[in-house]
């Protein structure tokens, strides 16, 4: 059987994806909203949390029925800015409690721990360009994404299809009301709360980088450990000898720290060789000039490692930070058709 416990982990997992996959040169917005079908004294049946370049900036929970700023800067929005997102997520809080039931007999499940998540929001690059995404997931998994090519709902598990198939319906076109959304209200609203947080948002913050390695029979894998950086768009390179690239045997993933600031690693793999230095190179927008670490010459190294019981050269314990970022449901959308501001429209607002 599947604890709790593992159950909470499984919830929290994907919005480190997500945050990974979502870090750009520029601004945004995202909304991440969690449903379960049994809330505990530690997690509530639902929440809802936005965020603004990785900084929270608002939080609502059913425990207590108020949404409330998290950014100190958010305060400054008037009463009324309070109270409609309370009623919004009120009616989107209700909305959720029946998407659990609806997944779960998706799948069959009759009782247990189980969650419907969701995550949506937009992006202002530097360029000017925009992008929006809207994602859906249950039970940890990735269960319903929208296509912004095309704008219609892709399901990932053959669950899913039942809900493409209705949210795609000419007569209900819920892609096109979330076109509506990202590419518009989605945008006005990261350029106020650009503007109410542009003291934080604009700040620069200087990236700390620490390189290690370990044997791993006949190749070494390297590693550069940047942390403590803001914003969250950094690149992160392995060379050989200040001129040879090394491609990286795993993806980069950008997490984000509890205190605003970002973290990655990114490992490779080489073939010891006498006389070979590495290097990681770090550029980010906090630094004039690209961030050189010398790791040195680990054939040699290699072969003091060889005589000893430790087989790591510098230990360095990777540890991200715990990332808690909500997640939302599904049928309230697919009833939006002759009803006025249910899931989707209960995010369009007007620019304050």
């Amino acid at each position: 059987l599947i604890t709790l416990e593992i159950w909470k982990n499984l919830i929290l997992l994907p919005h480190a994806y997500l945050c990974a996959v979502f870090i750009t040169s520029g601004h945004s917005l995202r909304y991440y909203h969690t449903t379960v079908s049994s809330p505990d004294h530690e997690l509530p049946q639902y929440t809802s949390v936005g965020y603004v370049d990785g900084i929270q900036i608002t939080r609502y929970s059913s425990d207590t029925g108020q949404t409330v700023p998290v950014a100190h800067w958010m305060e400054r929005l008037e009463p009324e800015y309070w109270e409609e997102e309370t009623q919004n997520n009120k009616q989107a809080q209700e909305a959720s409690r029946r998407n659990v039931k609806i997944a779960m007999s998706r799948y069959n499940h009759t009782a247990g721990f189980h969650s419907f998540q969701d995550m949506y929001g937009c992006e202002l690059r530097d360029d000017g360009s925009t992008r929006g995404y809207w994602q859906f997931g249950y039970g940890g998994n990735d269960f319903l994404t929208l296509d912004t090519e095309r704008w219609v709902y892709y399901p990932i598990t053959d669950q899913a299809q039942v809900s493409a198939q209705k949210w795609n319906d000419l007569k209900v076109r819920v892609g096109e009301r979330a076109k509506d959304y990202l590419e518009k209200d989605c945008i006005k609203w990261l350029e106020t709360y650009m503007e109410y947080g542009k003291e934080e948002l604009d700040r620069k913050v200087h990236p700390q980088v620490k390189v290690s390695s370990h044997q791993s029979g006949s190749t070494m894998k390297l590693h550069c450990q940047v942390y403590g950086f803001y914003p969250g768009d950094v690149d992160v390179n392995w060379m050989k000898n200040e001129k040879d690239y090394i491609l990286p045997y795993e993806a980069k993933h950008v997490l984000p720290n509890s205190d605003g600031t970002y973290q990655t690693r990114i490992t490779v793999e080489v073939t010891p060789e006498d006389g070979a230095s590495y290097f990681c190179h770090v550029d980010h927008s906090s630094l004039n000039e690209t961030l050189i670490i010398m790791l040195g010459n680990i054939f040699y190294s290699q072969l003091i490692l060889c005589m000893a019981s430790d087989q790591v050269l510098e230990k360095e314990v990777w540890e991200p930070n715990n990332i808690s970022v909500p997640n939302i449901g599904e049928k309230e959308t697919v009833k939006r058709d002759n009803k006025e501001n249910q899931q989707h429209e209960m995010v369009k607002r007007e620019r304050p």
